[in-house]
Order: C-alpha cells, then structure tokens, then sequence
C-alpha cells in the first residue's frame, strides 16, 4: 500500500530500525521529526520540564489542552522530559546520544557546544550519529548569530515580496512555508548522510538553515532576476511567465485556471467558443500572451464570469485544461479524494480519545509509511525511554525526578 495505515498495524517501513532523537521545538525541527518517523523511524522527542516545546501553549484551538499546533506537529514519536540546563541532565543526554542514528536539534549556534558536545566529542563518542542541526542563518556568516523566525525570513528572502496583489503590499504565506520546507529540506538531508554512512561508516554534521530554505524557494523567480538584472514584483494569482495562469471569478466562487502551453490555450478558446483567439497574432503564443497579460484575462474572465464554477471544472477537465476550484481548508479536507488518499486520519490519544489529524503525504509502495502513535503529552514515556536505552532503575528516576532532572 502506498497509504496512510492504522496505529495498529506495525509495518516495516523504510527507515524502521533507525533511532532518532529529536531534541528541537516549534516547526521546522519537529517537522523533519515527524517525516522521519512517518517513514518508520522510532523517534524519541526531548523536551524541558514545565512548558515543553513552545507549541504546547499555542492556540487555541486546544483539544482537551493539547494544543492543535503541537498535535499536527509531532505525531509518531515518543516524549521524554529532561532538564538540560542541569550537569546531571547533560549526562543523561551524554549517554543518551550514542544509542541513535540520528540528533535533529535547532538550538541557538553553540548551544550543544557550551554544553560540552561539539564535534570532538561527537567524534570521540558518537562517530556513526548524523547530527543534523536547523539554524535561522546558519553556522556561519554575519548574521549566523541570530534565532531564525519564518516570518522574518519569508520578508528578508524576497518571498514575502512576490506574495500579494500586484500594486499591493507584500504578502506572506498562509502557513509558515520556510518552516515546512527546512524541515523537509532537513529530512532529505538526513537521509543522504545516513546512505552516506553505509559507504564510510561514520556520520556527519549536516546543516540546514532557513535562510538557505528560503533562499533556495525562490527558485525559478530567482533564477528569471540572476538571467537579467531585473527585480522580481508581485502578480497577485498570476505567473510572471505563463497567461493565463491565474484565479477567475465564476458565477458562485472562484476558480483556478492554469494554461501551461499554447495547445492548452487553443483548446481553452476552442471551448469557450472563441477560436479565433488562438489564430490572434497577440495570444497565439505564450509570449505575446504574457505581452497582453491584462487583454487575455480580461477575456477568460467575462468568460466565466456567468457560468457555474462546476460546469467550468468538469468541461475544461474533458478538455486537458489544468483548472481546480478555490475551496476552503474545510472544502478540501472534506473532500472525496482527501479522504482516499487518506490525507485526513483519526489518531488514537490516550488524553483526548480520538482526533482527527492531516495525513502523511509520504507514499511507498514497498515499505509504507504509517502513522503509530499520537504525539506525546509531556515526558509521557520518560521512564519508558530512560529504562530502554540507559537501563535506569525505579529508583534511580525516582531520584532524577526528585530533584527535577526529569519528568
């Protein structure tokens, strides 16, 4: 199966057998986390006593008092609570370390190394772990001494710039974007140096940051500013390279037309009962299109502007036209392919009982990814983690606990 399978089925997937210690908080880290765990990965999330992971207390909307933000965030791992700032909760990570493939952290450059473990130490004491950290600026430069925000970075990137309505202001992202696609971007790192491993039979530091992500999301704008010289600006819905490429106003909502090249565009004219347009010296390529950008969507839109956003989909679909509705976040994941693609699941929850949670969007046919567990409430499995891999005793975490090194 390539879906999203039940918590209780165990299958193998991709990476079962890789242990993975996930020491960061908020988005990015616990993202690339929750990817590796989708793939079959046993994750073990750390966190401080008290507050947790800073998305414990954003919201609402809260379930039960867990937070939705956290919820969508972290499932597929187990929680473990321990004290870092403590001498005896940097031994228990000390020991802890060696016992995975892989640390995921984001703390703030030289975090890890001021508690003693820089790449000597990992060298000396965990030579085979990948170590992949997620910084804002990365682990050098000028500005590699600052904390990483999404939404600063979707500003100082350009993304934010070319997000909004042409004449408008700049716009970011409905999600945090820098976020999701650094903790992905981190994830296939991970991967890449654990294949990597089994060629050199060590591990390595691997750098992620969301200055690079975001950098790096530019892509084809970027690209089009580096050929020419010229600054990027906002088109609202539209392309800066394809027309008509934008959202049109139906009868009853708004849909999505995308026309990627000139026998889509004939077709389209043919269809609305102008085919003459495709015979006009100013559409019938993609380039004069784009020189007429305001002619040829003025046309599309009075077009469409009288008919059902239904009867618009269904006929340009017959046709091979890229089109879609705009529907809200509640029309799309109710939707009849969201839920064969199972991109909406229940997950069991030993304190809220069941809720319903966003799919993985990882499908493998031979080594399936599953979604096991909820997210952890927290140090839900502290003594669970500590006895398996440090083997503590009931005495010996009563006396951590105790003193507050764990929870």
């Amino acid at each position: 199966m390539t879906s999203t399978t039940s918590q209780n089925q165990l299958p193998e997937g991709a990476l079962s057998g890789f242990k993975v210690l996930d020491l960061s908080r908020v988005l990015a880290g616990p993202w690339c986390g929750m990817l590796l765990g989708d793939l079959g990965a046993e994750v073990v999330k750390v966190e401080s006593p008290g507050s947790g992971d800073d998305t414990r207390g954003w919201g609402p909307p809260f379930l039960e008092g867990e937070s939705a933000y956290f919820l969508g965030a972290n499932r597929n791992k187990t929680g473990l609570s321990i004290h870092f700032g403590s001498a005896e909760g940097k031994a228990l990570l000390a020991k802890l370390i060696p016992q995975f493939d892989v640390v995921v952290e984001n703390f703030k450059n030289g975090t890890l190394e001021k508690w003693g473990f820089d790449s000597q130490w990992f060298e000396t004491h965990a030579s085979k772990v990948v170590r992949c950290s997620i910084t804002g600026y990365g682990t050098y430069g000028p500005l590699s001494h600052l904390p990483g925000y999404d939404f600063i970075l979707q500003a100082e990137s350009g993304l934010m710039s070319i997000c909004g309505e042409e004449g408008g202001v700049p716009s970011k992202y409905g999600v945090a974007i820098v976020d999701l696609a650094t903790g992905m971007m981190a994830c296939n790192a991970v991967q890449a140096a654990l294949l990597a491993r089994y060629r050199t039979g060590k591990g390595q530091h691997v750098e992620v940051s969301l200055f690079d992500t975001s950098t790096a999301l530019l892509a084809n704008v970027g690209s089009s500013h580096l050929a020419t010289g010229r600054d990027a600006r906002r088109f609202g819905n539209g392309h800066p390279t394809i027309v008509p490429y934008t959202t049109f106003p139906a009868a009853d909502k708004m849909i999505a037309l995308a026309v990627g090249n000139d026998g889509q565009f004939a077709k389209l004219a043919e269809v609305l009962g102008h085919p003459e347009w495709a015979q006009d010296e100013r559409f019938r390529t993609n380039t004069a299109r784009v020189q007429h950008r305001e002619i040829v969507d003025g046309l599309v839109a009075e077009s469409f502007k009288t008919m059902q956003s239904k009867d618009i989909i269904s006929t340009l679909r017959k046709n091979g036209i890229p089109v879609g509705a705009v529907n809200t976040v509640a029309e799309a994941l109710s939707s009849e392919h969201a839920q064969v693609k199972e991109m909406v699941v229940d997950i069991a929850h030993e304190k809220i009982g069941s809720f319903k949670s966003l799919g993985t969007p990882l499908k493998m046919h031979q080594t399936p990814t599953s979604v096991r567990s909820a997210p952890p409430m927290l140090g839900q499995h502290t003594d669970e983690i500590l006895k398996k891999y440090l083997q503590l005793s009931d005495t010996e975490l009563s006396e951590l606990r105790a003193k507050n090194i764990i929870q």
